[in-house]
């Protein structure tokens, strides 16, 4: 039987590398993109998969990218991040279309670039990674929760369009996770980026990678629609369990 091909974005830290390391666990023979080559080829080489350059805000990217996986069975759509806390009333906007173009526009490049390859495998599987900021609103936030809103229906809706056809769809909807993600939002500042998971137990990067495991080693015919997971201590975006 030929080795199962899963595609991982956003994968040369935090969720998407713990992500192809569980995958290559489970027999797929992993593709990893993202911008960050040095850190992709490094990965690549310790799980025996394939490093590709990846900007998803970049059709040409996305396309030479795409063109060089002959097959997919699963697509894990992680790349995406926010930019600042800034309110709507100062809203910067190129950070906004950033946001949009990582989280929306890059999910739906991807996703239309590879969905006949999906199909063609007679059982593929679409793993979209949103976020709690999905379902809240919440103050300052309004730049990320309105790309994960429309990432998260644009995923849904496609839950719609394919059904009847050979592929399941899950979306998983992460709370706080310790990654890289705070850093990027804060513009590198460390310690700032620290500050947001003082006095709580957030999830890490593997507690998504093993969900994402199950998901992929469930049956055909089974089909986890949506996965909201938080820390214990998270009731939701702004809501927290802090210790002293």
């Amino acid at each position: 039987m030929s080795t199962r091909t899963a595609v991982v974005t956003g994968a040369s830290s935090g969720i998407g590398e713990a992500t192809a390391r569980e995958l290559t666990e489970q027999g797929y023979h992993v593709y990893v993109g993202a911008r960050r080559v040095d850190r992709l080829e490094k990965l690549a080489a310790e799980i025996g998969g394939t490093a590709l350059p990846l900007d998803v805000t970049d059709e040409d990217s996305v396309r030479t990218f795409t063109d060089a996986i002959e097959s997919c069975e699963v697509l894990v759509n992680n790349a995406g991040g926010a930019k600042g806390l800034a309110t709507v009333a100062e809203a910067d906007l190129d950070d906004w279309r950033w946001m949009w173009e990582t989280n929306v526009l890059g999910t739906l490049r991807l996703t239309k670039a590879l969905l006949p390859k999906l199909i063609a495998s007679g059982d593929g599987l679409i793993v979209t990674i949103t976020s709690v900021a999905a379902f809240h609103a919440y103050d300052n936030g309004s730049g990320y929760t309105t790309a994960k809103h429309a990432q998260a229906v644009l995923h849904r809706t496609l839950r719609g369009e394919l059904l009847g056809r050979p592929v399941r769809l899950t979306e998983i909807a992460p709370g706080a996770v310790e990654t890289e993600f705070s850093l990027v939002r804060f513009d590198g500042d460390a310690e700032r980026a620290s500050k947001v998971y003082d006095g709580i137990d957030p999830l890490v990067a593997k507690d998504i990678a093993e969900i994402i495991g199950f998901v992929a080693s469930r049956p055909p015919h089974v089909n986890l629609d949506t996965i909201i997971v938080k820390p214990r201590d998270q009731a939701d975006p702004g809501r927290f369990a802090r210790r002293s």
